[in-house]
């Protein structure tokens, strides 16, 4: 018998006095756009249209041209440097050859862009005396404008995108690059240039433009964003979670979350990872979808509370997440950096303290928790190297201790500790966050 499930795999927050704040489908969104040009005073009315990077740009000028009859249209992300000068900004943060390792980046988004280009395009939009001035592009809110919109995308969303081929690293036409490089790229670089762009503009959004589902663009009233930012704040919400197969993944999360029957597993679910999922805000018949970062970086001390915020600043310092190897193998083996080690090698201010409790556990599920007595370091090091190589597997219980599991035990995994979840466990990973990039990147079993 199939067990039904009570999982919500698509919680929203309902926002008051918001009725008629969303409309859907491009006519309706240049509908929207022109009833608010009409009401402003003067001839001319300019429309920037700013971007977080993973944006269709191309589309939003296309559909929106095609129906506004502007009198100029412009692309501000044609005034940014060449490919060639932002990947030699970029490279000091992408840690080489390496496939995992790099550094946080301190980048602003006005270092991507070629002055003398910035300002021939204010120049141009000057110029014009009349009419409809749509400038669109991730940083197109730097030109002088009278109405602000800004397409967001979930950073898992633009992660998909990457797999797909249908988007390109911030400044450069490299779509086509394998996904683990792109990924790498976005989250050392990319994405906090972007969050540093957007943080101070959530303010003044006089429209939220969600794209997250192709084909059903919605444009949202920007005070009726802030205020759904702020009831989530000051209330209990969840938001969006994603699922996403593993080398190691298993089969409890189909059945008991209700997933696709015909993918080979599910490894993952990020269940609350505000850095990555969705927030589902309900207005009216309407729901849009923006990145539940937003929320943190709009609402953080009414969040995090004034102590946390100070800790952490504009970060959520938990994560919850599902890790099931139910019908799989084991986790991958891993360690988490103490924190003196993580600010010198990643520029990440705080690391990884987690637990694994048991949400189920088969008769042999075991967890791998921290090094035996009286083994040869040099020896692991060798033997991890070795099969990272592709040569034999990694003997974990050679090394680490292996701790019999069953359902509802509850194990504390400090940092600095080796640990891994061990075939047939359902676990369910409450962790301090640490924006934790390596493991879904390059996870491989033991």
């Amino acid at each position: 018998m199939t067990r039904k499930s009570n999982y919500n795999k698509f919680p929203s927050v309902a926002v008051p006095d918001s009725k008629d704040a969303v409309v859907k489908g491009w006519d309706a969104i240049a509908d929207r756009l022109r009833d608010t040009i009409s009401r402003r005073d003067g001839n001319k009315t300019v429309v920037a249209i700013d971007c977080y990077t993973g944006v269709d740009v191309g589309t939003i000028s296309r559909e929106l041209r095609s129906r506004l009859k502007v009198a100029m249209a412009g692309n501000v992300e044609e005034a940014m440097k060449t490919p060639e000068a932002i990947d030699s900004l970029v490279a000091p943060f992408l840690g080489g050859d390496d496939p995992v390792f790099g550094f946080l980046s301190g980048l602003t988004l006005a270092e991507f862009f070629d002055a003398e280009k910035v300002e021939r395009l204010r120049r141009q939009v000057a110029k014009v005396e009349s009419g409809i001035v749509l400038i669109v592009g991730c940083g197109a809110s730097m030109v002088e404008h009278d109405v602000l919109v800004y397409a967001d995308m979930p950073r898992w969303e633009g992660q998909l995108r990457y797999r797909r081929g249908e988007a390109d690293n911030l400044g450069v036409k490299n779509r086509s690059a394998d996904i683990k490089v792109q990924y790498k790229r976005a989250f050392f670089v990319d994405w906090r240039v972007c969050d540093r762009w957007k943080k101070p503009l959530i303010s003044s959004w006089d429209f939220l433009l969600d794209t997250t589902i192709a084909n059903e663009p919605k444009l949202a009233d920007g005070d009726a964003v802030r205020r759904g930012l702020s009831v989530s704040a000051h209330r209990p919400f969840r938001v969006v979670p994603f699922f996403d197969p593993a080398p190691r993944g298993g089969q409890w999360m189909k059945q008991f979350c209700d997933l696709d029957r015909d993918q080979s597993n599910f490894g993952w679910c990020f269940d609350c990872v505000p850095e990555e999922n969705s927030l589902l805000l309900s207005m009216g018949d309407q729901t849009i979808e923006l990145p539940a970062m937003d929320l943190v970086l709009d609402q953080p001390v009414s969040l995090l509370g004034d102590a946390v915020h100070g800790r952490s600043e504009a970060a959520f310092p938990i994560r919850f997440d599902f890790l099931d190897t139910i019908g799989g193998g084991n986790l991958s083996f891993q360690v988490h950096p103490l924190t003196e080690y993580i600010q010198n090698t990643f520029g990440m201010h705080y690391t990884q303290d987690e637990s694994y409790y048991m949400l189920d556990a088969g008769p042999d599920a075991c967890v791998y928790l921290g090094l035996k007595d009286g083994i040869d370091p040099d020896q692991m090091i060798a033997d991890l190297e070795s099969a990272q190589a592709g040569g034999a597997a990694f003997d974990a219980d050679r090394y680490a201790n292996c701790i019999p599991a069953k359902k509802h035990d509850h194990f504390l995994i400090p940092a600095g500790t080796v640990h891994c979840s061990g075939a047939e466990s359902m676990v369910l990973e409450i962790s301090r966050y640490d924006d934790d990039y390596s493991r879904p990147a390059s996870e491989s079993g033991t």
